[in-house]
Formats: structure tokens, sequence, C-alpha cells
């Protein structure tokens, strides 16, 4: 894979993590797939960078990625630390939208992998109505148990022959992470994982109100919504990155 012209990163604890604004990231993406180049890009949150603290293959997917973003205010505030003071946020949902809203306008083809039939109906529903004539070349439910060699096959041709530049991968973190990495150089496309992007603009769970984006307290509006599913990675995981975040600035004095 060739180098990326321009590239800067930081670490954020055990994650590599890239000093990019808005324009550049989607202009990246934007040329990967002009080209059909087969490359993966992490949206890298507060669980993904704590995952990487203890997981040395995430921690190597994430370094081995062709750009992983700044997902979470904290992530985005370390890199700040680091000496990249303009630093914003680029989180999942919102690059997804705003690349889907450009691609429209090329009549770019895009591919949906991930989530359930019923989300994933939703989405292409909605879609169509606020991007209309937005090419969906195809989506994609995968099961939820590992699938065959020969399964697998399968869903790779059919992105393959859709044609489209990029794959939107909705599997959750670090499975989203493992599945791109494990399928670049077999998907001819840009594979973007983003989360839980695709429930947000189905409409199947609520994105917290701009205000709470803007302060960096998503997570806790997702913590609210889903209490009985999340409290204990928010508080574990929270807890983790508090701690460790200050002993990489106290290191970094």
């Amino acid at each position: 894979m060739t180098a990326i012209p321009g590239r800067e990163t930081g670490c954020v604890l055990a994650a590599v993590v890239d000093a990019v604004d808005w324009d550049t990231a989607i202009s990246r993406i934007q040329s990967w797939s002009a080209a059909r180049e087969s490359r993966y890009v992490c949206i890298t949150n507060v669980h993904s960078v704590v995952a990487a603290t203890h997981d040395p293959e995430h921690a190597r997917i994430l370094a081995g990625s062709d750009m992983a973003t700044p997902d979470g205010a904290p992530v985005a505030w370390m890199l700040r630390r680091a000496g990249y003071r303009h630093q914003e946020r680029i989180n999942g949902p919102d690059l997804m939208w705003r690349y889907l809203a450009a691609a429209q306008r090329r009549g770019e083809s895009i591919f949906l992998y991930g989530s359930t039939d019923r989300t994933l109906a939703a989405l292409q529903d909605r879609l169509s109505a606020a991007l209309p004539g937005l090419r969906i070349a195809g989506a994609v439910s995968p099961p939820f148990r590992d699938m065959s060699a020969s399964e697998d096959a399968a869903v790779v041709d059919a992105i393959n022959a859709a044609g489209a530049g990029t794959v939107w991968v909705s599997l959750g973190c670090p499975k989203q992470e493992r599945w791109m990495a494990a399928h670049r150089g077999r998907v001819n496309a840009v594979m973007i994982g983003v989360g839980a992007a695709f429930d947000y603009h189905a409409g199947v769970l609520r994105r917290a109100p701009l205000w709470m984006r803007n302060l960096g307290l998503e997570w806790f509006h997702r913590l609210l919504s889903e209490p009985r599913r999340l409290w204990r990675r928010y508080l574990v995981t929270n807890t983790v990155f508090l701690l460790r975040a200050i002993c990489q600035l106290t290191l970094r004095r």
C-alpha cells in the first residue's frame, strides 16, 4: 500500500490516531474510492482507544489502518495536547452523512454492510428520502455467527461486483475493525467502520442533541438511552481512559 502524503499521526494511549480535519478526511476517502483502492478507515473513540491498551491485535489494526479519525471529544483533546491544536472530533455518523451527501452529487455508488435486515431497510428508506439519487449498490446484514470461508467469499464477490467505491461497515468495535483489516486487499473499495451510525441514521437510536455533541457528552446521552447495556462499559472504559491519559500526559511533561 502506498504512503499517504502529508499524513500526521499521534498516539492516544496505545492507539495511533490521525491528526486530520474534515476536508482532508473526506478528500482522502474520495480519492481512494475513485481509484477503487482497497483501504480501511477506523473511527477511533474512547472505547477503541482503551481496547488497544489491552488487546495488542486491536492496537496493530489501528496502527495499520489507512486512516484512524479521532472520534470522541477526549480523543481529539488528547491530540490537541500533543500539539495538534486545532484538532476536531471526526465522528462516524457525521462522516458518513457528509460523505454520502457528496457521493450523491458525484453519482458515486456506496455499499452498506452490517447491522440487521430491519435496520438496513429503514436506513435505505431514510437515505433515499434525504439524499434522492444516492446510488446504493447493495446492502448485506451478515449473521452474528462466524461465517464460513465460502460465505465470506460470496460476500466479497457481491461487494466487488456491485462496483461501489466505499463500503460502510456497522459491526461494532472491535469486530468491524477486524473485519476491515482482514478484507483489505480482497474488497476493492474503501471500508469505513462507523459503529452505531446505521442505527442513528435509520432512526433506530436517537442521537444526542447538538449542544450535547458540542460539549463532548454524546456518550452520556447514549448511556441514558441504554443504561442496562452500557453502564458497565462506560464506567470501566472511561475510568481506564482517564487514568491512562493522566499517566501519558504526566510522562510527556
